[in-house]
């Protein structure tokens, strides 16, 4: 149980330093004059992710961590390598990079990095993080809960926000053939 809960903490550590980023970004967006998108639906976003990760600790400590196996060694794998695409999707974005949704109309869409492949790696990468995570640690139930909650949030809400806002910004410019809808990139 050490292990799971040592995991998990380190996943929250490095998510608060991520949204210290994300504010730090913001500032420098604003100054860009981005336009955030989208507001009220962040508080949800953010209760979601609090929520996940009381439900994932609050599991472990309940029911007790999975034992090491090689079933969780190949889950800890996979979620390593989910690791390694959320820092290329980061460092890709470099200042761009936010929790909430920005627009600058002026500026070009990313099409670099995974961004060549997929208009939206992150949501890939939390959408597998919040499946993976607590598969690794023996927290099924949270798993199973929050992998459905998230998918509706990134699916129903947070993708037709983003995906409006571009489309309005390609609209405005007089070049809706340059977007692409979704997943899969121009």
């Amino acid at each position: 149980m050490m292990f799971a809960i040592v995991l998990i903490l380190a996943v929250i550590i490095l998510r608060v330093l991520e949204m210290r980023l994300a504010k730090r970004n913001e500032r420098w967006l604003k100054a860009r004059n981005a336009k955030e998108v989208g507001g009220g639906h962040y508080p949800w976003i953010v209760g979601l992710h609090v929520a996940f990760f009381v439900s994932l600790l609050f599991e472990v400590i309940t029911r007790g961590g999975a034992s090491w196996s090689v079933w969780t060694g190949g889950l800890f794998a996979l979620f390593m390598i989910v690791q390694v695409l959320r820092a290329w999707t980061l460092s890709t974005l470099g200042r761009y990079w936010n929790t909430k949704i920005f627009v600058i109309p002026q500026e070009n869409r990313v099409r670099q990095g995974p961004y060549r492949w997929f208009n939206h790696p992150n949501y890939v990468v939390v959408a597998l993080e919040i499946l993976l995570l607590p598969l690794i640690v023996g927290a099924v139930w949270t798993a199973v809960v929050f992998t459905i909650l998230n998918a509706y949030m990134i699916l129903c809400v947070r993708l037709p926000t983003e995906e409006k806002a571009l489309r309005e910004i390609m609209e405005e410019r007089e070049e809706p053939s340059s977007f692409s809808s979704y997943w899969l990139p121009d």
